[in-house]
């Protein structure tokens, strides 16, 4: 029987009622939180004792008060009159210097920005508003601003400049090294051609992998070597750049851009690249000047009987380009390959034609010319 209802019944009869023990409340965070309110009580009185006693402080001395009180009512005033001045005629844009810009687009570009420049001031520059006013021009890639006080504004735009044309069956743009699509207006005939099966509209950019690869080659090109470029192709040796006088520089694939065109400019001063008609520089540290089949106009040429070849003339020139574009000193002469491509550059898969050099009669100095065979260059 439950304890306490045995309790109820025996009340009547004189027995004492069961004693019962008062049940224990479980531990719980009610019972401390008088603690710490009145911790927060102690905490905000001495916060608050803190507050009326400097406040005592500064109504007792009568120079700080001064002092306090003219803060507060200038320093309002201040950012007010600031806020005025910045947007006044007193510190209004009226010289703009704007350095930077080329080309056909070069005029727009400048009347847009100064049209932008002349409802700021020299308080309020906004770059970001400079830049949306010339946004229809892919060309401009950034634009910085700075201000020369009270009314002069100095800008210097960056621009992205046309690296090549890209041609989609008839259509052909100009095209960025990062593959900003510049349109047609920048398109000049010295850009080299490079094929692509789609392309984006004017402001957009260059999706296919090929096309960049190709665009950040013709992106790192030295500008004596970038006038005579005539196009870019994927051959049996990976992305090859042609120039115009038919010689053919291999760079198997878009790594390394900066050092490969180095080691071209190399091959290309050295004497010993005097008729080469393919440089291979795949691997850069191992550059190869590779040799067509010796015609006999090669071969005269070489015991200065008959005149150069176009692809030797091409050499020279571009050597001589390079030499008033200030190139490095020729370094080592570069491999001469009388194989494959393949042999003076490790890992390479491709296998070129092969070449025989024999000594070239009549001549003491123990220079040698190729004999006949029939050359094969990468088809475009």
């Amino acid at each position: 029987m439950n304890r306490p209802i045995a309790a109820r019944i025996a009340r009547p009869f004189g027995a004492p009622a069961a004693r019962l023990r008062p049940s224990r409340p479980p531990p719980s965070s009610e019972y401390r939180r008088p603690r710490r309110a009145a911790g927060a009580r102690d905490r905000g009185a001495a916060a608050a004792g803190a507050v009326t006693g400097a406040l005592a402080v500064i109504l007792a001395r009568a120079r700080l008060r001064t002092v306090l009180l003219a803060l507060l009512v200038c320093i309002p005033l201040l950012a007010g009159g600031y806020m005025l001045l910045r947007h006044s005629s007193l510190v209004a844009v009226r010289s703009v210097q704007i350095a930077g810009v080329q080309g056909p687009q070069s005029g727009a570009i400048e009347a847009a920005l100064t049209s932008a420049a002349h409802g700021m001031s020299t308080l309020a520059v906004n770059d970001s508003g400079l830049m949306a006013a010339v946004s229809q021009y892919p060309v401009v890639s950034a634009v910085h601003a700075y201000p020369k006080f009270p009314h002069g504004l100095r800008i210097v735009v960056v621009e992205q400049p046309p690296v090549a044309a890209v041609q989609v069956g008839g259509t052909r743009t100009a095209v960025a090294a990062d593959g900003a699509v510049l349109g047609q207006t920048l398109l000049t005939g010295t850009l080299p051609t490079v094929e692509g099966s789609y392309l984006s509209a004017l402001g957009g950019h260059v999706t296919s992998s090929g096309l960049l690869g190709a665009l950040a080659i013709l992106g790192a090109e030295p500008a004596p070597l970038a006038r005579v470029t005539s196009k870019v192709y994927t051959g049996p040796y990976g992305l090859t750049v042609a120039m115009k006088g038919g010689l053919l520089l291999y760079f198997g694939d878009a790594s390394r851009p900066h050092a490969k065109w180095t080691a071209i400019e190399r091959v290309l001063t050295d004497q010993g690249a005097a008729g080469a008609s393919a440089i291979d520089a795949r691997v850069p540290e191992r550059p190869a000047a590779e040799f067509a089949s010796g015609t006999p106009a090669l071969a005269a040429a070489a015991t200065g009987t008959a005149p150069p070849t176009s692809s030797e003339a091409t050499v020279a020139a571009l050597a001589a380009g390079l030499s008033e574009g200030g190139a490095a000193p020729a370094s080592p002469a570069p491999s001469t390959t009388t194989g494959s491509p393949g042999e003076s550059s490790s890992g390479a898969s491709e296998t070129p034609s092969e070449h025989t050099a024999e000594s070239s009669p009549g001549s003491g100095s123990g220079e040698s010319t190729e004999t006949p065979t029939q050359a094969t260059t990468p088809s475009g």
